[in-house]
């Protein structure tokens, strides 16, 4: 059980910037193009707010549990909506095979960012 003075060590808060990054990174690409003239679905836009806003949440370390366990939840849905390789057949199939576990990876990051993430304040509950 982690105590309630719980301190992340160099490691989890990098773990936890690299995972972060992912969110703010892509989010903030799709929400530059969109603002550039590109055209994006309003779907699309609305996910990538949510996106880049949990991101930068992670990376600031604000209520970790229970951002990280939302990205989980956003980045399995996207997994299922965005890479659906079951509906393919050949190379096509393989390439969305390839991006939907790399989802089912990140969901696993994130799961055990939630979990480690304890104690109170900035970083907790």
């Amino acid at each position: 059980m982690l105590s309630h003075s719980y301190r992340p060590t160099p490691g989890m808060v990098l773990a936890r910037v690299l995972m972060a990054s992912v969110f703010v990174v892509m989010g903030g690409w799709r929400l530059w193009s969109a603002w550039q003239g590109a055209t994006v679905p309003n779907g699309t836009l609305v996910f990538s707010t949510v996106e880049f806003a949990l991101g930068l949440l992670i990376l600031f370390g604000w209520r970790v549990r229970w951002t990280a366990a939302l990205a989980a939840l956003l980045m399995a849905a996207d997994a299922v909506m965005s890479h659906p390789f079951w509906a393919y057949a050949g190379a096509e199939q393989s390439a969305q095979l390839l991006h939907f576990m790399k989802n089912v990876g990140f969901i696993g990051g994130l799961v055990l960012l939630a979990v480690v993430s304890g104690g109170r304040g900035k970083s907790g509950r």
